[in-house]
């Protein structure tokens, strides 16, 4: 062991601080150890869990700032240290005791990804990052309307840099998620555990960064945890369904933060990527029999979602096992019509506010009941309804939903939309309700 107050490996030490800020010397260069000189090589000791990442990122200045203390033909081996029974895990590798991390989707893979015109510069931009984290694009800022892939990619990059990142650590989350998690801290008085779970991460995804605006104290820890990662070469992608100079209501230092890097946007699909989307589709959940004029009838009628394009796929074919009728393409028009009619133009102005409405009066509840915190069976099925459509027919993201039923998370209208969709799927009466209601939202509003 060099001795670490009189030695070399103490001028090594004074080097790499002043060459990197303070919270990169803390995070990844002050624990490492100078274990000894031998045949002119300086074997450095790096945590285990740190040391593929310390190698990657500061190997280079590890060798200069050793040059410049032992001479220029001095060479480095950094070397991972050994378990032992008294050792700990650091805060990188230690289970999360502030927050539970969002998993990830193991379905999302770049592989499963469909490139199309519209989105290939956001796919290669969003490989790049997986491939070179903290060294290609960074922060690397994803934005478009909801359903088109943004999410897919984060899930792309988490799964790819968990399989061949030698070690590095991913965190995944939302806006929604993040601001949930820091108020629990401050009121949990754990704010130390708060930021060691978001700023000992090699890469931090962050989804529907949209939702930061107008939550002062939560912007500014976000800005602070974005800093911390940035100066320590830590990969940084957010997601956003406008770009950052349409973030009005964000803080402008942290929307020039987010231009700083690449900004890179997803539009609707092609018909020749839909088309191919939704062979994939078919391809990955083994469905068999059906009519590739079905195929194209959806790619037709669906044309600006790809999560309402799979969707679509989902419920002609759940319907066509139902009735046990073949899916054809005149099935795929009997259920679009009932459940889709006039996707296309009714997407852009229909409004969440607008499907509460006509829900809470088809059930004949009142609006404040349909977005209340009763669980009782007979407004629990027509809120999954309405959430259900929200998420089909409108252009608005799961947290945006729900907040407007009451401030609900986004798990919950997940669980909804899958709720319904699984009703609907096997109960004809559930489907014909679902139906009806969707035809009268057609109509225009009766006046009160």
């Amino acid at each position: 062991m060099i001795d670490d107050e009189h030695s070399s490996w103490s001028l090594i030490q004074g080097e790499l601080r002043r060459a990197v800020p303070e919270s990169a010397w803390h995070q990844w260069l002050e624990p490492l150890r100078g274990r000894q000189i031998h045949d002119g090589t300086l074997v450095v000791e790096a945590p285990a869990e740190q040391q593929p990442w310390v190698a990657r990122r500061y190997g280079g200045l590890l060798r200069e700032c050793a040059a410049a203390v032992l001479g220029s033909e001095t060479q480095v081996d950094l070397i991972a240290a050994r378990a032992t029974d008294g050792d700990h895990p650091s805060p990188r590798s230690r289970p999360d005791a502030a927050g539970t991390a969002i998993a990830f989707n193991p379905r999302h893979t770049f592989d499963q990804f469909v490139i199309g015109d519209s989105n290939r510069l956001a796919h290669a931009a969003a490989l790049a990052v997986a491939e070179m984290p903290g060294l290609a694009y960074n922060p690397l800022f994803i934005c478009g309307p909801p359903g088109l892939g943004k999410t897919h990619l984060l899930h792309s990059i988490a799964n790819f840099v968990t399989a061949y990142g030698a070690g590095a650590t991913v965190r995944y989350t939302t806006a929604e998620a993040f601001t949930n998690h820091f108020v629990g801290s401050l009121r949990e008085k754990a704010a130390e555990a708060f930021k060691a779970v978001y700023r000992g991460v090699d890469v931090l995804l962050v989804d529907d960064v949209q939702f930061l605006q107008e939550k002062a104290h939560t912007e500014q820890e976000f800005f602070h945890t974005f800093n911390a990662l940035h100066q320590a070469g830590a990969q940084i992608v957010l997601t956003s369904d406008r770009p950052p100079q349409d973030l009005a209501a964000l803080e402008q230092r942290l929307r020039e933060r987010f231009q700083a890097g690449l900004v890179a946007d997803i539009q609707a699909p092609d018909p020749a990527t839909r088309m191919t989307i939704l062979r994939k589709r078919v391809q990955q959940d083994r469905i068999a029999g059906i009519d590739p004029a079905a195929l194209e009838l959806i790619a037709d009628r669906i044309v600006d979602n790809v999560r309402t394009l799979e969707g679509a796929l989902v419920r002609v074919v759940a319907f066509g096992s139902l009735t046990g009728r073949s899916v054809t393409a005149d099935l795929a028009a009997e259920v679009l019509t009932g459940l889709y009619p006039d996707l296309n133009k009714r997407s852009a102005a229909m409004t969440v506010r607008e499907i509460q409405q006509r829900t809470a009066e088809a059930f004949g509840i009142s609006l404040a009941v349909l977005v209340s915190t009763s669980r009782a069976s007979s407004v629990a099925w027509p809120r999954q309804i309405a959430m259900y459509l929200a998420r089909e027919l409108t252009t608005q993201s799961l947290p945006a939903i729900g907040h407007a039923f009451g401030g609900r998370n986004h798990t919950t209208v997940l669980h909804a939309c899958k709720r319904t969709a699984e009703r609907i799927a096997r109960d004809p009466e559930a489907f014909e309700v679902v139906r009806r209601l969707t035809e009268s939202l057609r109509e225009p509003s009766r006046a009160p």
